[in-house]
Parts: structure tokens; sequence; C-alpha cells
């Protein structure tokens, strides 16, 4: 698979995003992985709020779920390596699902990604920051430029906002159904 592309203001964006994601993690032998949401970025910019977004609703909706990164916990370059080795310390075998914003080109402000790679977070910004993820989902909150970093503080919160609600409500989605998606793994395989 390569990388799946959604437009998340349109108005199917959940469904799609979802429908991708499950058939995605049906690619793989996750029956005996615990999930685990790695949302990165920290609140103190615009556009790197995004994960801290998603960790939030999900904390909320899915709180037997392990989530790392919230607005009140972010996880960012300063912990992310703790953070890192806390998840691989406390779950066994971990199918970590990170979630980051990142920037793009013009047309594809408002998308979010979804890619069976592990993320590279800070990237954007010319941070050298470990690579995490079995799979990895970002939203593209901004056009990328000189200098990223004003481009993360002067995003729309609206861009943010509705990208957060499009990967939070997939995955929120995709966990409710995990029992009859892992039926459905057992049959197929």
């Amino acid at each position: 698979m390569s990388h799946f592309y959604c437009d998340a203001f349109d108005e199917h964006s959940t469904y799609k995003l979802r429908d991708q994601l499950q058939h995605t993690l049906l690619s793989y032998d996750i029956a005996t992985q615990d999930i685990v949401i790695l949302c990165i970025g920290t609140d103190r910019a615009t556009g790197d709020c995004l994960g801290p977004l998603v960790g939030d609703y999900l904390q909320q909706v899915l709180p037997e779920l392990p989530v790392y990164g919230s607005l009140k916990d972010p996880v960012h370059a300063l912990n992310l390596e703790h953070t890192i080795k806390t998840i691989y310390s406390q779950h066994n075998h971990p199918f970590v699902i990170a979630i980051d914003a990142s920037l793009g080109v013009q047309e594809h402000v408002g998308y979010a990604t979804l890619s069976p790679a592990p993320l590279k977070p800070g990237k954007g910004v010319n941070k050298n920051l470990p690579a995490i993820g079995n799979l990895s989902i970002t939203g593209i909150v901004n056009v990328a430029g000189f200098p990223n970093s004003i481009l993360l503080q002067s995003t729309r919160l609206h861009t943010v906002v509705t990208l957060a609600n499009c990967i939070s409500n997939a995955i929120y989605m995709t966990c409710t159904n995990r029992s009859n998606l892992h039926q459905t793994q057992l049959l197929s395989g």
C-alpha cells in the first residue's frame, strides 16, 4: 500500500479514512498485539496541536485504548524518546499508530494521509527525531516553506480541528469495530 490521501473537508472523509485504516489493519497480523496510539505535537503552536487534539478526544471516548499524547500531556521533541521507551516497556508487542501534523503542497492542505510506514516527526521543521510507528497518520495543516516553524504558528485552527475530527473519528470507529475486524481476519486467514 502506498500513501492514502483523504480530504478532511469532504463530508465522507471520516468513513473513507476508517475504511482504509480497517483495510490496512487487516493486512497485518495484529491479533496478538496491543494497538497503541501515539499522538505527537504541542499545544503551543496552532499547526502542531493536531496530535494532542486527537489524543484528547480518543482518551475521552476510548479510555481502554492506550493513547500517548494529549493537550494535558503532549508528546513532543523533548519527551518523544522517553515516551517511545515507555510504550515498548509497558506493552507486549505494541502495534503503534503514530499521528502528527505535517506540511505539504497547497492542494493537499486539509488532507489526512495514512501510510504503512513509520512517522518521522519533526522532519518539516528540520528536527532529527526517531522514526516511530507501524502505521502513520498525518494531517497536512499548511504549506511547506521557509521558515516552517512560522508556518505552524500561522496555521488556521479550523483546518487543524477539521483534520483532528476526521482522524479521531476514523480511529474511534475502527477500534470500536476491532472485534469484528479480528473475526474477519480469522475468517480470511
